[in-house]
């Protein structure tokens, strides 16, 4: 009698936000507001999307007669889409707890997730107070003079005497200089391989994921540096395309661009993708390509393709190392089982590398990195890229 005689005696809502960032810890809030006029014992049982895998969700609070309380949980998603929760069951019970009675809201909650925009913001915050060194990015010292003319004005006393512009000063009568600045606006393209390759996971996170949170967080950097950032993906053909440009909107046109991308079970045709670039891409730009090569034979079917476009480009290719070998190779053998294990392992370590090699013989940028590191190293080599004058 006690339970029921109020319609309202609990009330709860699930705050969540608007979107989840991929691969990141995502805060839920659920408050709830006894409406009895004595306290009583809440469970609470939030219904998690199904992608989660949690059925035993619970939570066990006294409240105070009149009152209100507020606790938080976080989700780690590992995959883009959309995440359906469902109804958010509270039973309340007095002290006695010998019935319970159960009330339901916010059922059928909807929420988005995207790729990473908190390592995207964290990298964004960090290039503009000036710390990227914190998290492992390089100081690279410029080297020479990587500007582009801007004006001619008259020199000032402190000005370097090397930009003297002698006709100007012969025609002006007075000491004139060329004034520079650091090169803008140069077309950058993250290319993202959606073949079959792409679908090896670490830590629950495929190849394919980690290459769309750092063309994500990339990408920003570009557009804070002034570049022009752009991206394309393609497997048996180029499916996304988004022209290199240096407006804000641009990041956003990018971001879900890359929400809705999903890898492919077939091998990618970088024939088809050395075609659209020469078609597409006539200014010379930086090409980040996010692949992965497993064995020297299948580099050796594309290296024609990736050379091409080297001669054409300033290429990078980015190829993944296989983390989950390394304990196996550092480990010790107790068995001859283990003996060719170990074997294997090192054998396809060394495969990795050998491919490294072969790519920077043939004029081929190329960046080895360890899933979890992709973003610092793509940033690192861009800056050390920019540094040099080289785009």
């Amino acid at each position: 009698m006690l339970l029921f005689r109020f319609k309202n005696g609990v009330v709860a809502s699930r705050v969540v936000p608007k979107k989840f960032s991929n691969s990141d810890e995502n805060i839920v809030r659920i408050t709830l507001g006894n409406k009895y006029p004595f306290g009583v014992k809440s469970t609470t049982i939030d219904e998690l999307p199904i992608q989660f895998q949690k059925r035993n969700f619970t939570h066990v609070k006294n409240l105070e007669k009149h009152s209100s309380e507020t606790f938080a949980y976080t989700v780690t998603p590992f995959e883009r889409g959309e995440y359906h929760f469902g109804s958010l069951n509270v039973y309340v019970a007095t002290a006695l707890s010998f019935f319970s009675r159960r009330f339901c809201f916010d059922a059928d909650k909807m929420v988005a997730v995207y790729p990473s925009y908190v390592q995207m913001k964290k990298y964004e915050f960090l290039a503009i107070s000036n710390k990227l060194n914190a998290v492992g990015l390089k100081k690279i010292r410029r080297i020479g003079h990587t500007l582009e003319f801007e004006q001619i004005k008259n020199y000032v006393v402190g000005d370097d005497v090397r930009t003297i512009n002698w006709k100007a000063t012969a025609k002006k009568g007075e000491l004139m200089l060329n004034q520079y600045q650091d090169e803008k606006s140069q077309p950058i393209y993250s290319i993202i391989d959606t073949g079959r390759v792409m679908k090896m996971p670490f830590n629950e996170l495929k190849l394919l994921d980690y290459a769309i949170n750092a063309t994500l967080a990339f990408s920003n950097i570009a557009l804070l540096k002034n570049d022009k950032a752009g991206m394309l993906t393609f497997s048996k053909k180029v499916n996304d395309m988004v022209l290199a440009t240096n407006k804000k909107t641009n990041l956003s046109v990018i971001n879900e661009t890359l929400y809705n991308i999903n890898t492919e079970y077939s091998d990618s045709d970088f024939g088809m993708l050395y075609g659209t670039i020469k078609r597409k891409i006539n200014q010379r730009s930086l090409l980040i390509l996010y692949t992965n090569f497993e064995h020297i034979s299948a580099l050796k079917r594309q290296m024609p393709f990736l050379v091409a476009l080297a001669k054409k480009h300033l290429l990078i290719t980015v190829l993944f190392e296989n983390t989950e070998l390394d304990a196996l190779i550092e480990g010790e053998a107790s068995d001859v089982q283990e003996v060719y294990h170990k074997t294997i392992g090192e054998k396809f370590s060394y495969d990795k590398r050998l491919i490294v090699k072969e790519l920077e013989k043939r004029g081929v940028n190329t960046i080895l990195t360890k899933p979890a590191q992709l973003s610092i190293n793509v940033i690192n080599r861009y800056l050390e890229f920019k540094s040099k004058g080289l785009i």
